[in-house]
């Protein structure tokens, strides 16, 4: 009704069978409901105390979930538990192919052959292959200031992975964007303070001033699919450690989707993908569901661009 087409749902396999929060998207495969498009996305990293909360001065993560990749037998078990979801016929698909978000693919040692491995396994099983995307960070840090090095740098990261054999790039430029928002010096001094004393208040941003720098050129390239954020608040995760978007208005988050489809305006068809994060990230603040402050204010903006 709002525009939104299809959900992609977070998928853990930590290596050797071990899996997480399976139950849900289990039963949307087992039942057939909701009869709505879907597509899976791999949340390869570890679970660890810093996941929720960073606190000064501690040198190392404690984890409790360890990603592991323990070689082929793993990757061939992971691939045979998904096959269901990829032959269903409510799984999303470009060009014919199955798609498959991978969070991290700079944590995989080996991306090349897990992707030719898979790839293998899936026209093997009557699959024209899968159609893989790499979520990537832009490179906006403060070690890289000027914009045109950014620019570059981002070019060559992106490269780096479709050279692996990924088939399209879903970039973030979250980081970029609210370190230009608010300034390089005062990242610098907010980290350096948030390593040593810790942090006295969360680290705000003008929604209406970040979203300025949201999309980049290369958001319009063929193989990159763009996301949409309406809004960004982790204080639910880290308190006062936490960075926190205001302004996160309807007619904002509205100028943010212009800019977006902007971007994505010439590509073929089925090259026209925008990701949206997300629907219900209540934990992070990013999410589309109605709350008390804007009803469906949020929903009823991307309506409007989409379908109107």
């Amino acid at each position: 009704e709002y525009g939104v087409e299809g959900f992609c749902y977070w998928h853990y396999w930590f290596g050797n069978g071990k899996t997480i929060l399976d139950m849900p998207f289990n039963e949307v495969l087992k039942s057939g409901e909701p009869n709505f498009p879907f597509c899976l996305g791999w949340a390869n990293h570890s679970w660890s105390n810093k996941t929720w909360q960073k606190t000064a001065g501690l040198s190392k993560d404690v984890e409790f979930l360890h990603q592991s990749y323990p070689g082929d037998e793993d990757y061939i078990e992971h691939f045979r538990a998904l096959l269901p979801a990829f032959k269903d016929p409510r799984y999303i698909t470009v060009n014919g192919k199955p798609l498959f978000l991978v969070y991290s693919p700079s944590d995989i040692p080996d991306n090349a052959h897990f992707i030719k491995l898979w790839n293998n396994l899936a026209i093997n099983n009557g699959l024209k292959g899968i159609h893989f995307v790499a979520r990537l960070n832009s490179v906006g840090h403060f070690k890289v200031q000027c914009e045109d090095a950014m620019l570059r740098s981002t070019d060559r990261l992106y490269q780096k992975f479709l050279d692996y054999g990924y088939d399209a790039i879903a970039p973030s430029h979250m980081r970029y964007s609210c370190i230009k928002a608010n300034g390089y010096f005062s990242k610098i001094l907010r980290t350096t303070l948030s390593r040593t004393i810790g942090n006295i208040t969360v680290e705000k941003y003008d929604y209406g001033k970040i979203i300025r720098y949201f999309y980049i050129n290369s958001d319009s390239r063929e193989n990159v699919y763009p996301q949409l954020v309406p809004r960004w608040d982790k204080t639910p995760r880290r308190g006062k450690d936490a960075e926190v978007f205001y302004n996160t208005t309807p007619e904002n988050f509205g100028k943010s989707i212009d800019m977006a489809l902007d971007h994505i305006k010439n590509k073929d068809d089925e090259h026209k993908i925008l990701f949206l994060f997300a629907w219900n990230e209540w934990g992070e603040g990013a999410y589309m569901e109605p709350d008390i402050k804007y009803g469906r204010g949020h929903l009823e903006i991307l309506k409007k661009k989409i379908l109107e």
